[in-house]
């Protein structure tokens, strides 16, 4: 991605470790602010100067047209106590281990500190801005909505990866979109953000970022109930989501629509020609995409020809489709899928209500606002799809004007709706190609969906037959008996097949999956109807493995049924505990950490349930050796954990702890 930052001042200092350079001080940083400068801002506060000028409690909440962010500082905050920091987020962000122990970190982790603006000459190069955007919540057009408490302060590049990160605050102060808010987030949400940020990068899933997190405790905020403030530092690669366009397709600023679309293309996507090129067959799922397409060119058939805003669309949907794959997976559900919770970047993005999957469970949504199941867990490709739609209609002049895109008639006066000749083929063109990429969205999805499964199941290669007689008989399973979805994948993880050889060692090796306290009475059947019936499918996993890992070494020495080697059986143990997490952040750990952290004080569980989020494939944490990833000196470190709390986070979900659902209140 192009970044045109250059470092503030002299040259980056470094912290270095054995001769390698472990990150710059935040001083150092590169900086910059390229949204802000390349997009119209609020005419109220046309400038830095402006909005620094106002005096902090004038700045509320009203309509912003012709704009896309408005200046607006942070709230200034005393005495806030830095809860927690995470080493990943740190070292992706290009910083070093030992600035999360400086004032300055302290200071700009709540928005006290300002990067690129000098207060006393009301000057600089940036300033803190929100965004304006608009969306659909529940499938009802909302309006205009916004950053009401999301800040963000800067873009920073990570000087080694080149990456640039666009790092903002939540729960910061009232912004011209907070609406009948306060502008202020909780520590409950805060911290369910924080962890869950995290988790989501550890397990390859794309996510927005967080940095740190503070407590404010002079800071009580009204929610359902009266709550201690926090923020979060958060960051991510962009912030722009669908409800960007909402916004500006509903008020028919279709200059700014134009305008924002090719920010996206060359400054968040790095150029028009890194978008991906038509595909003739778009509902394959194993087609290759290419990209390197010429700004100017068209793709397609008369009729059908495809411009560059046509690839942009289709960018934006395949990443969706890449995230929302993973999403069912991994059984994440984001809990409210609005059109401003949908990132342009394929992000997870926004974290409410959002939950684990516990006891599997289709229907489950784990917003108790839900009550129509919209955002439930298997209706999540649809939404995001459903989403992909409203941002096609958005897009769809651009898209639908073919070669047309850049005649100068066109640009100025756009679609002519009194000129049913003219417009007519737009229209046609746009729904034809929003339509193929539909198509490409569903084999995308599909594509990855099975590539992910195939793995959490240990298999190398697919086969057309595992998808129903192995993933989808599997989740039936799931659902019938009431089994945890997480632990199955982990349990089955570490079954050798030599235990399950014979169909009554089958049976036995079934009884792993159930809960302590055997199979739930409302699904229906016996403990040992329930052994059978996983029995038989374990059956089927093992001809698979023994079909997919065996070698005519192996089958020519195979004693007692056994089909696979030892050490080939045990490396294909390590490929599926490489995949299939031992941690997930589920909601009843959450609020133990949230009540243990907010009411009984404690701060350092807040690092053990980070550190097990970010290293969420591992047997065990207390007394392993980690290396000096977390910057406490040089040489080896061995983490000291909570080894009872260990187990029990891994182990059984309480029964009153299991499907879990909370408000979208944060």
């Amino acid at each position: 991605m192009a970044d045109t930052a250059t470092p503030n001042g002299s040259s980056p200092q470094h912290d270095v470790v054995h001769g390698q350079q472990r990150g710059t001080t935040l001083t150092d940083l590169p900086k910059s602010w390229n949204f802000t400068s390349s997009l119209p801002t609020d005419p109220l506060f046309p400038t830095p100067a402006d909005s620094h000028r106002t005096p902090r409690d004038k700045i509320t909440p009203r309509q912003v047209r012709g704009a896309l962010f408005s200046y607006v500082r942070p709230e200034t905050q005393t005495d806030p106590e830095l809860l927690a920091v995470s080493p990943a987020a740190m070292r992706d962000l290009g910083l070093a281990p030992s600035e999360a122990s400086t004032e300055e970190f302290k200071q700009t982790a709540v928005g006290n500190k300002i990067h690129g603006f000098d207060e006393s000459t009301l000057s600089g190069p940036g300033y803190p801005w929100a965004q304006c955007y608009g969306g659909f919540q529940f499938g009802d057009w909302a309006g205009q909505l916004g950053d009401g408490r999301a800040i963000s302060l800067f873009e920073a590049t990570n000087p080694q990866t080149k990456v640039r990160y666009e790092v903002a605050l939540k729960g910061a102060g009232m912004t011209p979109y907070s609406r009948f808010a306060d502008g202020k987030a909780v520590l409950r949400s805060s911290i369910r953000e924080f962890v869950v940020s995290e988790a989501l990068n550890a397990l390859r899933i794309p996510t927005t970022r967080a940095l740190a997190l503070s407590l404010l405790p002079h800071q009580k905020v009204r929610r359902e109930i009266v709550e201690p403030g926090a923020i979060v530092v958060r960051f991510a690669q962009s912030w722009l989501r669908f409800g960007n366009f909402d916004i500006l397709r509903a008020r028919g600023e279709r200059k700014l629509i134009r305008q924002l679309a090719t920010y996206i293309a060359e400054d968040v996507f790095g150029g028009w020609d890194a978008l991906p090129a038509r595909l003739d067959d778009p509902s394959s799922t194993t087609a290759t995409v290419t990209r390197n397409v010429p700004k100017d060119t068209l793709q397609g058939p008369e009729g059908a020809e495809e411009n560059r805003f046509a690839r942009l669309y289709r960018e934006i949907a395949r990443r969706n489709a890449l995230t929302v794959a993973k999403w069912q997976a991994y059984g994440f559900m984001n809990g409210v899928l609005n059109t401003d919770n949908t990132s342009i970047f394929g992000l997870s993005i926004d974290f409410g209500p959002f939950a684990f999957m516990d006891t599997f469970d289709p229907a489950y949504t784990p917003n108790h606002d839900d009550h129509l199941l919209r955002y439930s867990y298997r209706n999540q490709p649809t939404i995001i799809w459903w989403n992909l739609v409203r941002l096609g209609e958005a897009l769809g002049e651009l898209i639908g004007a073919g070669p047309q895109v850049d005649d100068e008639a066109f640009i100025s006066q756009g679609l002519n709706a009194d000129d049913e000749a003219s417009t007519k083929p737009i229209i046609a063109r746009a729904e034809k190609l929003i339509d193929a990429v539909g198509e490409e969205y569903k084999s995308v999805f599909l594509s990855e969906y099975k590539r992910l499964m195939t793995a959490r199941l240990g298999l190398r290669t697919q086969r057309d037959a595992d998808f129903s007689s192995l993933f989808s008989e599997l989740l039936d399973t799931m659902q019938a008996l009431e089994l945890d979805f997480h632990l199955f994948f982990r349990r089955l993880s570490e079954l050798r097949l030599a235990d399950i050889a014979t169909d009554a060692a089958r049976e036995q090796a079934a009884s792993r999956f159930f809960y302590r306290d055997g199979i739930s009475p409302t699904a229906g059947v016996s403990d040992a109807d329930a052994r059978k019936r996983i029995a038989g499918w374990l059956a089927t996993w093992r001809e698979r493995i023994v079909q997919d890992w065996g070698t005519l070494e192996d089958w020519g020495s195979s004693e007692a049924g056994q089909a696979v080697s030892d050490a080939r059986d045990g490396e294909r143990v390590g490929a599926m505990k490489a995949v299939n997490p031992n941690f997930v952040p589920r909601g009843w750990i959450l609020d133990e950490v949230i009540k243990r952290v907010d009411k009984g004080g404690e701060r350092d569980v807040l690092r053990r349930v980070m550190h097990m989020a970010l290293h969420p494939f591992e047997d065990s944490w207390h007394g392993r050796d980690f290396g000096d990833e977390e910057g406490e000196g040089e040489g080896k470190v061995v983490y000291e954990g909570d080894r009872e709390e260990e187990v029990r986070w891994t182990s059984d979900v309480p029964r009153v702890g299991r499907a879990l659902q909370c408000s979208c209140s944060s």
